[in-house]
């Protein structure tokens, strides 16, 4: 799987274009959210690097996490099912395909290496700007997978 760079253009342009390929009625491939909580979830890793969203952890979470922040961005695709912290967590809300669309479409657009706000992740700890683009990228591609787009 190659991992790719969210500020490439043509890169971004490719998202955008997955994610208006969505519909409120996309099914899910696994997993529990609907498609209008998958981009209210989005949002919210999106905006710990733009500096909108905060994660607190537990300090288990940031002693034992760091040692596997590589497989943010690596090249292997990200397993299914695989642990969130609670803040992301959308099920149980219901959530407006259209606003979450427009939304996180915004996010994609604003998501640039002059708005990351901060290197320091709050669980994983320091990230390149880079690392930021590439963890953000494999985490979109993760779940628009999830819906087939």
């Amino acid at each position: 799987m190659e991992i790719k760079n969210l500020f490439d253009p043509a890169v971004k342009q490719e998202i955008v274009d997955r994610i208006e390929h969505l519909i409120p009625q996309s099914p899910r491939q696994w997993g529990k959210m609907n498609v209008a909580q998958m981009l209210a979830h989005l949002q919210l890793p999106m905006g710990i690097a733009l500096g909108t969203h905060t994660v607190k952890g537990n300090w288990l979470m940031r002693l034992v996490l760091p040692l596997f922040k590589s497989k943010l961005y690596d090249d292997n695709p990200w397993k299914k099912g695989l642990p969130t912290d609670k803040s992301f967590i959308m099920t149980g809300s219901e959530k407006n395909f259209e606003a979450e669309k427009a939304k996180l479409l915004d996010m994609i657009n604003r998501f640039t290496e002059a708005n990351i706000k901060s290197e320091k992740h709050p669980i994983f700890g320091h990230l390149t700007r880079e690392q930021w683009s590439k963890a953000t990228w494999k985490h979109i591609d993760h779940h628009l997978k999830q819906f087939g787009a």
